[in-house]
């Protein structure tokens, strides 16, 4: 770690301890504490996320700032919070970190920042629900998510359910693939589509098991070649959305959208709440159980780069 850094990072003791035995850990980020669901249905979420780490064996460190401090891994009260915090809390990226520190505002880190921190602080594996992309209408609106050049310099693999289908899906693979980051299906020849398992679009590499991921990583970055790598896992079976109905609801909520001109980082949380509303709750429902099923690879796929 960067000495420098050591002023601003706060690491809660039980990742310090982790660290310091180069045992599996998985990070963690906070928005979707705050900005993901209501309290205290957001609390009880990361509760069971950070339950799910454990219970695969590896250490869960969620990341968020707060009082002028980047914390790697949350006390029960922080975590708490949070949650009660809200949208009130800003969100975090790249570009807002040094601001957010400087004027000792919390914050709740995004993808993008969320994999800078890991990076800090020696964490390598990090799960989430989906990423953001290239937005519909990005090759004229140049609407890029800060999630997909983070991936092309931060040396993080993310364990998701592809990139949220709000999104131009089919652009976002040529973004990763132009940049040189892999995209590895679990158990799948599909790129999946965040609420369904379903795109349509085919994938760099498929993978079986979480120890071949875990092998693919280390032949990576023991070559020396930096960046991370997606890892798309698809929701379960159980929890799948039909595709051609989420669509539908996806280009009401788009339509929606451009009636009331809300754009730029206002538009994914409009979006998100818009298809929660139209499919009455369903897709959250959907969302928190990726997120569970992302966490429990993240953790397995840890375990099996760290422990013999």
């Amino acid at each position: 770690m960067n000495l420098a850094l050591n002023k601003y990072l706060d690491v809660h003791p039980e990742v310090a301890e982790a660290l310091r035995q180069k045992a599996p850990i998985v990070a963690l980020e906070s928005t979707i504490i705050t900005h993901g669901m209501p309290y205290p249905q957001n609390v009880e979420t990361a509760r069971a996320l950070e339950a799910i780490v454990r219970a695969e064996g590896a250490t869960p460190a969620t990341i968020a700032l707060l009082d002028g401090r980047i914390k790697v891994g949350l006390q029960s009260e922080e975590l708490e919070g949070l949650g009660k915090a809200g949208t009130a809390v800003q969100k975090c990226s790249r570009r807002d970190l040094p601001l957010l520190l400087a004027s000792r505002q919390a914050g709740a880190t995004t993808v993008a920042a969320t994999m800078i921190v890991a990076q800090w602080a020696g964490i390598p594996f990090f799960a989430t629900g989906g990423i953001g992309g290239v937005h519909r209408g990005g090759q004229d609106s140049l609407d890029i998510s800060a999630d997909l050049q983070e991936l092309a310099q931060t040396s993080v693999a993310v364990v998701c359910a592809g990139a949220k289908s709000i999104l131009d899906l089919e652009r976002t693979l040529e973004y990763l693939e132009t940049h040189g980051v892999p995209v590895i299906a679990f158990g799948s020849d599909e790129f999946p589509a965040f609420y369904t398992r379903h795109s349509g679009l085919g994938v760099d590499y498929r993978a079986e098991e979480a120890a071949e991921i875990a092998k693919i990583l280390r032949v990576k970055w023991d070559l020396g070649l930096r960046g991370g790598a997606l890892i798309a896992n698809p929701i379960p079976e159980a929890y799948s959305m039909e595709p051609g109905a989420i669509e539908a609801v996806i280009d009401q909520a788009l339509r929606e959208a451009e009636q009331q001109n809300i754009r730029g980082k206002a538009l994914t949380p409009f979006l998100l709440a818009r298809v929660e509303a139209l499919t009455e709750g369903n897709s959250l429902a959907a969302n928190i159980q990726l997120v569970y099923h992302n966490a429990r690879l993240a953790a397995q796929i840890a375990r099996a780069f760290f422990l013999p």
